[in-house]
């Protein structure tokens, strides 16, 4: 147990993770299409990060990461027999043996809470009460693979309490309104302990399902209307911490598990180019807000090289936690850079860009290095600095920038592995696995299923 503890009071932590929230979806950001008053009165109070990754541009390898504090291939979570995410009764999913930060957190006091999408396995022995979660409520995948149509192969979409289904096919409408209902819940219980509350917003990933009084008001449609849900619920969960006089007590994070679809259907990754799925900045980079009264000067912006992966050991040290020494983290701890208002240097200076078990590209400093888009090898090198949209490639100009970089996807690679070289890492660890895998619901044609709103095809 670090020493800490017994000196510092522990703070409660409150993680806000998006769905497919891009780059330029918050008025903080420079979004100018949605109403976002709440998050962005919450940027004002503490701090904005300009230049936050999450470790994959896609929803299940972001979040292993995140909780984890690793690079996905490095927990054997780049890729799913083939898939870029999980999906219903595959037999994988974040190997047991993995310490979460939730599970680091529950071992120093705290009480810990999941509300929303889990997608890091919905096999019994890889939900999130077997990661560190005393209590779970939500959806354990993404909200588009449940029954969209009659048609439709899934299984009907499961609603859990802990491990167990409480409800198939949720009027996804509501979603929103029952996960903050159940975090206020937990706030209001746990008001005189340390706590951690990770609540996983479904939106606003496809389809879209949002209360009709939000589409009524949104000038950009159902994305619009989902974003203006997400800062609704943002509100109610400080206004809940502000009457419990919790506010100076609890570190708030918000941020996305990776960047917007685009493809006009109302989202914005800004000025970054690229979009979720893809390895250009408008994939991984993503809005990322930190409150914490006292602690974090307020109004301020950092604008060093930051990801989810350092969560894990930046949270550990606020909670009093140790980190294994036995295992291999990636993340590191940010938490002088939250304190001196972004003054302070990060201690990273490099991302590697992997697409599943793929390393794409390598950022270093203001530099970034393409060697692989679309299976196919190229050659392209930015300055993040002057060009943040990848809009001139400079790498014939720049030698020995590229030789530097090289060098350090080579030493990348022969840790973590690269697929597409056919290298195998040195320091990486499985995936879980289990015999005779099973969805967690089946279809029943006699079952009255809702299917939503109830005739959306999208998926994201």
């Amino acid at each position: 147990m670090n020493t800490s503890k017994a000196q510092i009071k522990q703070p409660n932590i409150i993680l806000i993770n998006c769905d497919d929230l891009g780059y330029g979806d918050l008025g903080c950001y420079g979004s100018t299409e949605n109403e976002t008053p709440v998050i962005d009165k919450l940027a004002e109070e503490g701090m904005r990060f300009t230049d936050f990754y999450m470790a994959s541009p896609a929803c299940s390898p972001s979040r292993g990461a995140m909780m984890t504090g690793c690079y996905p291939p490095r927990i054997g979570f780049g890729s799913f027999e083939g898939h870029w995410v999980l999906f219903p009764g595959q037999p994988v999913g974040l190997n047991p043996e993995e310490i979460t930060i939730a599970k680091l957190l529950q071992q120093s006091g705290y009480a810990t809470k999941l509300v929303g999408k889990w997608h890091c396995g919905d096999q019994k022995d890889f939900l999130p009460t077997k990661h560190g979660f005393d209590s779970y409520y939500g959806l354990p995948y993404s909200n588009d693979m449940g029954r969209q149509n009659e048609d439709d192969d899934y299984p009907p979409l499961p609603l859990l309490r802990d491990d167990e289904v409480i409800q198939q096919q949720p009027d996804q409408r509501s979603l929103t309104e029952r996960y903050v209902e159940e975090s206020v819940r937990f706030v209001r219980k746990n008001a005189n302990q340390p706590f951690f509350l990770y609540l996983a917003h479904m939106h606003v990933h496809l389809p879209i399902y949002v209360p009709e009084h939000f589409l009524k008001e949104s000038k950009n449609g159902r994305y619009g209307a989902a974003v203006a849900c997400i800062d609704w619920a943002t509100g109610v969960l400080l206004h809940e911490l502000k009457q419990l006089g919790l506010e100076e007590d609890t570190l708030i994070i918000f941020t996305s598990d990776n960047g917007s679809r685009c493809q006009g259907e109302g989202g914005s990754n800004g000025k970054l180019r690229g979009t979720k799925g893809s390895t250009w900045e408008g994939g991984l980079r993503v809005p990322c807000i930190m409150r914490w009264p006292n602690k974090i000067p307020a109004g301020t912006t950092c604008t060093g090289i930051t990801t989810a992966m350092d969560f894990y050991p930046t949270l550990a040290e606020i909670g009093g936690a140790e980190i294994p020494k036995d295992k291999v983290i990636d993340g590191v701890n940010i938490l002088q850079v939250m304190n001196s208002g972004g003054t302070t240097e990060s201690h990273r200076d490099t991302f590697f860009y992997y697409l599943t078990n793929n390393l794409e590209a390598i950022r270093y400093k203001n530099w970034k290095l393409h060697l692989r888009k679309n299976r196919r090898e190229i050659k392209e090198l930015y300055d993040l600095e002057a060009d943040p949209g990848e809009t001139q490639n400079i790498y014939e100009q720049h030698p020995l920038v590229v030789k530097e970089l090289l060098i350090k996807m080579d030493s990348c690679r022969e840790d973590i592995g690269d697929d597409s070289r056919n290298i195998k890492g040195k320091n990486i660890r499985p995936s879980g696995r289990v015999e005779n895998p099973e969805t967690l619901t089946h279809f029943d044609s006699d079952h009255p299923y809702i299917i939503a709103m109830y005739d959306l095809k999208d998926r994201g």
